[in-house]
């Protein structure tokens, strides 16, 4: 066994005086739907409700250990890593300072506080997270304290890898596949590191958030490459740019390994696994269970482990949630439809809608015109086929309209 591994293994011990194995869970649901052998590796169910804690704590333990004196750690985050550093705090007894976006929620300002009992202090600065970034580390300078990296870390990565150890030992065998989020790189290459030094027969695959690919981007560049934009909605795997020691060990990955979730289909998954299994994933935490569709061929008759990285979800965003995954799966729309201005315009459009159309959203948008008006409507429905209809109806009594579902633009100002 290498030393990485022993050492992967005495982190994972230690990780005891914090809290028990987070729970490998077969379900039932997922492994008839695919006809496998599907375990949930159940990071959501942790302390602070995401894996965070495990590279939290081993970094700082680590350092305490060959810095005695250090008494002072600093992080940067708007979430999980933030939550698991002040966790940390508390339990060893040391002061930390945790940087956040002066545009965090404050639930997540709030959960962060209490997990600190008193040893952290919050400091809202910056409207984007690099401006955050830059802060905390200006101030570790100024104030000679650590800077715990949420990923890039080698002690980090160690303590992730403390997931993989678990894992094995719950499951009493090799899996055939894993399936790992990624956003900085840190679980995932902790992980892997560790089985493929142990168990080297385990394959892989990685997903990312469609809006935040930094490990397809580092793999086609060779090198970590920074997104020159990123889609903030999967907030816990939404990383502009893979971390330097992370991708060095991951750039053996293979680019068809690497599996791209749409925003909005993250969204399904969270539903389903709320409705179904009474799961409460965030995001991040679900995208390893949206991939399982695209793996059907793949995983049929065999033992898969998806690691649910996180359940740090604020139910405020749950009719975003809804609206999203309504939008994807082509239940809602929303278009412009211009209303010829005469009587009985208005009750004719409605006779067009079928037995299954919901309108949920309707207003004029400009009524000055003599002729036509502009009007945004929203129509829910139960089955996409009843947007074919319905359009083939507006389409015959020339009732203009453009459907404005996924024009981002026209969506961010007007929906």
């Amino acid at each position: 066994m290498s030393d990485f591994a022993k050492n992967a293994r005495f982190a994972t011990d230690a990780l005891r005086d914090l809290f028990d194995p987070t729970p490998l869970q077969r379900n039932d649901y997922l492994s008839q739907r695919f006809g496998a052998d599907i375990w949930l590796k159940r990071e959501d169910l942790s302390p602070v409700r995401s894996y965070k804690l495990r590279g939290a704590f081993t970094a700082m333990r680590k350092v305490r250990e060959a810095e005695p004196g250090q008494e002072h750690f600093v992080c940067a985050s708007a979430g999980n890593h933030a939550q698991g550093v002040a966790f940390a705090c508390r339990h060893f007894g040391v002061r930390g300072t945790i940087f956040m976006p002066v545009t965090t929620p404050q639930q997540k300002i709030d959960k962060t506080r209490v997990f600190g009992a008193g040893q952290v202090q919050i400091v809202l600065t910056g409207d984007y997270f690099d401006q955050t970034l830059a802060a905390a580390k200006a101030f570790c300078i100024e104030k000679d304290a650590y800077f715990l990296s949420p990923f890039d870390d080698a002690d980090v990565i160690l303590g992730q890898a403390s997931v993989a150890v678990e894992m094995l030992d719950q499951l009493g065998g090799d899996p055939d596949l894993v399936i790992l989020p990624v956003g900085g790189g840190g679980l995932s290459s902790g992980v892997t590191r560790y089985l493929r030094e142990v168990a080297p027969e385990v394959d892989f695959r990685f997903v990312e958030p469609l809006g935040g690919a930094s490990l397809l981007a580092a793999l086609r560049a060779g090198q970590p490459d920074t997104l020159s934009t990123v889609n903030s909605f999967v907030d816990g795997a939404a990383v502009a740019r893979l971390g330097d020691q992370t991708f060095a060990l991951l750039k053996w990955v293979d680019l068809a390994q690497v599996l791209l979730a749409p925003e909005d289909r993250i969204c399904i998954t969270m539903l389903e696994m709320l409705n179904v299994e009474g799961i409460v994933l965030e995001p991040a935490g679900a995208l390893s269970v949206d991939v399982l569709p695209e793996l059907a061929e793949v995983i049929r008759g065999k033992t898969v482990v998806c690691v649910t990285s996180g359940g740090n979800f604020d139910f405020e965003r749950l009719p975003e949630v809804k609206e999203r995954a309504q939008r994807f799966a082509g239940l809602k729309k929303y278009f412009i439809l211009r209303m010829p201005q005469r009587p009985g315009a208005l009750r004719e459009f409605l006779e067009m809608l079928g037995p299954e159309d919901d309108i949920a959203r309707f207003e004029y948008l400009k009524k000055s015109a003599r002729n036509f008006g502009s009007v945004l409507i929203g129509i829910e429905t139960k089955s996409p086929e009843n947007f074919t209809r319905l359009f083939a109806r507006l389409d015959l009594a020339a009732f203009p309209y453009r459907d404005i579902t996924n024009d981002g633009i026209l969506s961010e100002f007007l929906i």
